[in-house]
């Protein structure tokens, strides 16, 4: 399989939290943030400190 991503997350959304799954060449590692602006700003900022390319997100409602 062709890897087109080397580094990427899931986003998985709930209500009072976001839990993020980053994957690297050098393995996985998973976050909880809060769903306020600081705390997804803290999260933006991990992602792209490790050098994110691509985010898939799942809600568990309408979020």
């Amino acid at each position: 399989m062709e890897i087109i991503y080397s580094h990427c997350a899931g986003l998985d959304v709930h209500k009072q939290t976001v839990v993020a799954c980053l994957k690297t060449p050098k393995g996985k590692e998973i976050r909880t943030f809060g769903t306020m602006t600081a705390s997804l700003l803290e999260m933006a900022d991990w992602l792209i400190a490790n050098n994110c390319q691509a985010v898939a997100i799942k809600n568990t409602n309408i979020y």
